[in-house]
């Protein structure tokens, strides 16, 4: 059983979400919050996999809520759920420590998948919101070569790439025409290479330090 909280403002759509989930098998909507305030005050009695986070909120906004809801707990999956495409959000929201981002529109089976992918470890992102952050860095910044590209073999940096597309492990693992345990062997390399502990935070630094 997977167990998710939301934290929307709209309470139409709050309603709804918790509906999906919970009556879905294998999931459970065991809360609902309007705002961060409420929720952080609550994280530490409730047991938790994925918590799915808009942004736009009263008061306190999404990014800063997933900044202080990791410092409570750093293993915590948060699924930005929102409104915003542009990139400037998606980084920040990335590097505050989301684990994936999505956008409203995501069609219902897609977001069941999205939960599900980053309850197992996964990164999940709406289709084009990764490559869009990359592009805005490539156009506003000259790719120069580095001496600080962390030893990231031509494979890895596939990997990544596939990853700041939306990717999951299988879909990965089908492109390039491996195993999905040669994937998590990669994943698992990239990780001690940029010196993070997950998907978000390697793709962010990625983008950051222009890898990809």
């Amino acid at each position: 059983m997977i167990k998710v909280a939301i934290i929307e403002d709209n309470e139409t759509i709050r309603e709804g979400l918790s509906a999906l989930i919970s009556g879905t098998e294998g999931y459970k909507c065991i809360a609902a919050y309007r705002d961060c305030e409420t929720f952080l005050a609550k994280l530490n009695q409730l047991d938790l996999d994925v918590v799915l986070m808009d942004i736009g909120l009263p008061g306190m906004s999404g990014i800063e809520g997933v900044q202080q809801a990791i410092k409570k707990n750093p293993d915590l999956n948060i699924l930005m759920l929102t409104i915003y495409e542009d990139s400037e959000k998606v980084f920040d929201a990335l590097c505050s420590g989301a684990s994936g981002y999505l956008v409203k529109k995501t069609p219902p089976a897609k977001l069941l998948e999205a939960i599900k992918d980053a309850y197992e470890g996964g990164s999940p992102m709406s289709s084009g919101i990764a490559r869009q952050v990359i592009n805005a860095f490539k156009e506003t910044k000259v790719k120069n070569s580095s001496d600080e590209d962390f030893n990231l073999s031509s494979r890895e940096i596939e990997v990544l790439n596939l990853l700041a597309d939306g990717y999951n492990y299988q879909e990965i693992a089908e492109s390039m025409f491996i195993s999905v345990d040669t994937v998590r062997h990669h994943i698992r390399n990239i990780y001690k290479k940029l010196h993070v502990h997950s998907q978000s935070e390697a793709v962010a630094k990625a983008i950051r330090k222009k890898i990809i």
